[in-house]
């Protein structure tokens, strides 16, 4: 079991009073309330938001829906799940060993931007001017609370240390009626009035206040420590008085709108109803940009040109729109208004139908305008880093923001909470192994901003952002992002009911958590993504029936399911989870077997840019042919892949730190001279010729140097 997080207090008789973590709180909750009553520890109404708040502590739940009375299911505390083997196992040491330590360097030290330096600027620590991003606040929340989540599961007393060190002087940094914005409290520090709060939307206040909540709500569930809490609920104080009758102009500040969830989290973490009020203030607010007349205040940029509860389809800037649909979701699970579930569905099928690439990649367009070609001409407005087009997903020029597929695993997991679908799940791990991990290199210390499905040189257009990973963007946002998403996969591995539990993605783990008020142990023996054959082994048990939830993938066809030596019969079908349902014992094993056959791809017809073109794909792994793997003298655009060759899959422990390939041989085109031409004749097939090829994953290209790359192929 996880060891018990002790917190001791001693009452007025000189007891102890010890608050224990999740795996035993349920059992001993009313103990508890007992023993601090009968000690006149507090009052009854202090006692009981005592009892609440102990409830949390250890707890560790990024996403804590315990409570939440619209939640079919319960996230897993990080603390109870624990990488021991394989692809996540090898992630999260990179995580723990490089990523972090780099990252606190950097932001430590300030050699780009001084991200800790800022706060202590604002503390009076320090003496200088705001240097950077006006989201920076954000990214150094967000890097906390991936430190938080890695510290969850290793308690490393250097990680403890960072933590206390930035926590102190962002208290410091704050100002006494709760405003925490470092840009701001700099410009004031320094003489200059004429910055001010809210004043400007695009200095991301909401943003950034909204990772703080979050970050700081994890914090005290997976220490028992109040002071980060502390910094929240006083900033939270501050947005309620502020917020209590919002204006027009107040209300177009949610931008990137993380304070929904961060808002949320806090009532989860208080159960203080205000907190939860805030948040319905926020999401009615959005209605705020939509004049008496009916004419638009708002635009699609920020998903604010019509309410919320009448949108249908997803449009602007893509982080911004996935912030806002978890909000929602996330105000769902507490709510259960039904007026957000019907946009929420009717975005969640437009995206994932007509808006989403192949790598789960989401926000196609640098720049444009939306609604795109509208008779209402008046209410089109500039869009960036936005999705386009129902099917305009283009390749070369594909935006696809690394925050973009973390706001889209947000939202799904959210949507997974309350319904239970492996829709969702299936969304989550595209994203995951593809998009996500494609934002960082395979050593841990340089990201992407955008991550393009094709990268040729010469590029068709000056493009903003860079080809190769890089240590430092100015647009910072990304890194930290990546670092708390794959920190916090453990919590999304499983989920859980009083009696299922339920397995949603897969990899070699060791889990120890509650159910029902008992415990519970299983070890996940895999090579997964690289194998398919996936081994639980049930180590501690209750005695009452538990129903074991098996997520059979959509990509999935002809899985089998046997327990100890017997094949079952039942159907495993895709997109839906397996059940088993029995009295356990120690030693009980069930042998999950995904058969993972390469599998051509190929687009909607409506997609023109991926026409006659095919994509592979292996298990959630998809493909990418790489310069490097292609001899001397051929370029990716003159490769074309014969559809009815063989594709061999084959592990090479040597190559990209260990990855499967997929093998198939493929036409080389001549490329003729293209230069000052825009159209010439074709060349005739018969003056290609075959060469064997080699499709490396998408997440690990751009590893071996500056290269060519593309994931969608012609078609032969």
């Amino acid at each position: 079991m996880q060891k018990d997080l002790t917190q001791r207090r001693r009452g007025a008789k000189g007891r102890k009073v010890t608050l224990l973590s999740f795996s035993v709180f349920p059992l001993r909750l009313c103990a508890f309330a007992r023993d601090l009553k009968s000690l006149n520890y507090m009052p009854t109404c202090a006692l009981a938001a005592a009892i609440f708040l102990a409830s949390q502590v250890a707890a560790s739940e990024v996403v804590n829906t315990r409570q939440s009375s619209h939640a079919k299911l319960q996230s897993i505390p990080l603390a109870d799940v624990v990488w021991t083997e394989g692809f996540w196992a090898e992630r999260f040491a990179t995580l723990r060993e490089r990523s972090i330590p780099a990252m606190w360097k950097l932001m430590r030290d300030g050699k780009y931007k001084p991200f800790l330096g800022h706060f202590k600027i604002a503390a009076g620590e320090a003496e200088g001017e705001y240097h950077g991003a006006p989201w920076n606040d954000g990214d150094f929340y967000k890097f906390l609370e991936a430190v938080t989540a890695v510290y969850a599961v290793t308690r490393d007393p250097q990680l403890a240390a960072i933590l206390d060190e930035s926590i102190r002087v962002i208290a410091k940094a704050q100002r006494d009626d709760g405003y925490l914005h470092t840009p701001v409290l700099i410009a004031h520090r320094n003489g200059d009035k004429s910055l001010q709060p809210f004043a400007d939307r695009h200095n991301f206040e909401m943003y950034n206040m909204g990772h703080l909540l979050t970050a700081a709500c994890l914090h005290h569930r997976v220490t028992g420590n109040d002071r980060f809490l502390a910094i929240a609920q006083k900033t939270a104080d501050f947005l309620c008085r502020t917020f209590a009758a919002p204006t027009p102009e107040l209300a177009r500040n949610s931008v990137c709108p993380s304070h929904y969830m961060g808002a949320i989290e806090l009532y989860r973490t208080t159960g203080e109803q205000r907190h939860l009020k805030l948040a319905q203030t926020f999401l009615d607010m959005r209605n705020l940009g939509v004049s008496e007349s009916g004419q638009p205040v708002g635009g699609d940029d920020n998903q604010d040109r019509i309410p919320f509860v009448d949108q249908r389809e997803a449009v602007g800037h893509a982080v911004r729109a996935n912030y806002l649909y978890a909000g929602a979701a996330d105000f769902f699970l507490e709510t259960g208004d039904e007026r957000l579930m019907k946009p929420l569905d009717a975005i969640w099928h437009n995206v994932v139908e007509q808006k989403l690439y192949v790598t789960g990649g989401c926000g196609a367009l640098y720049d444009g305008a939306s609604p795109d070609g509208s008779e209402q001409q008046e209410q089109i407005t500039r869009v960036h880093q936005a999705y386009g087009r129902n099917y305009q997903l283009p390749n070369a020029t594909a935006h696809n923001e690394t925050c973009a597929a973390i706001g889209n695993v947000l939202w799904n997991w959210r949507m997974f909470l309350a319904t239970g679908d492996a829709k969702y799940v299936d969304v989550i791990e595209l994203s995951l192994y593809n998009a996500i991990l494609a934002g960082m290199s395979l050593d841990g210390d340089d990201f992407f901003y955008v991550n393009p499905l094709r990268n040729v040189e010469p590029q068709p257009t000056p493009l903003r952002w860079p080809r190769t990973r890089v240590p430092f963007v100015t647009s910072f946002c990304c890194p930290p992002n990546v670092l708390r998403t794959l920190a916090e996969v453990g919590g999304m591995a499983y989920s859980r009911t009083e009696s299922e539990l339920w397995v949603n993605l897969y990899g070699g783990n060791r889990i120890e958590t509650g159910l029902g008020g008992q415990p519970f142990a299983m070890s996940q023996r895999t090579d997964y993504p690289w194998d398919g054959r996936i081994e639980l082994i049930v180590e501690e048990c209750r005695e009452e029936p538990l129903a074991l939830k098996l997520r059979i993938p959509g990509w999935c066809e002809g899985a089998t399911v046997r327990l100890n030596d017997e094949q079952l019969q039942e159907k495993a079908t895709p997109g839906r989870y397996f059940t088993i349902e029995r009295a356990w014992t120690r030693g009980d094993r069930v042998t999950l077997n995904l058969p993972m056959t390469p599998q051509l791809i190929e687009a909607h017809p409506q997609v023109e840019e991926t026409r006659n073109q095919l994509a592979v794909q292996r298990g959630p792994i998809v493909y990418c042919l790489e310069s490097p793997d292609l001899p001397d003298g051929v370029r990716v655009h003159e490769i074309a892949i014969n559809a009815d060759a063989p594709l061999n899959a084959k592990h090479d422990n040597q190559l990209l730190g260990g990855v499967t390939v997929v093998e198939t041989t493929a036409a080389v085109r001549a490329g003729g001279d293209w230069q000052g031409r825009l159209y010439q004749p074709l060349v005739r097939d018969d003056a290609s010729r075959s060469v064997q090829l080699r499709l490396i994953p998408y997440y690990a290209w751009a590893n071996r140097g500056p290269s060519e790359m593309s994931v969608w192929l012609p078609r032969r």
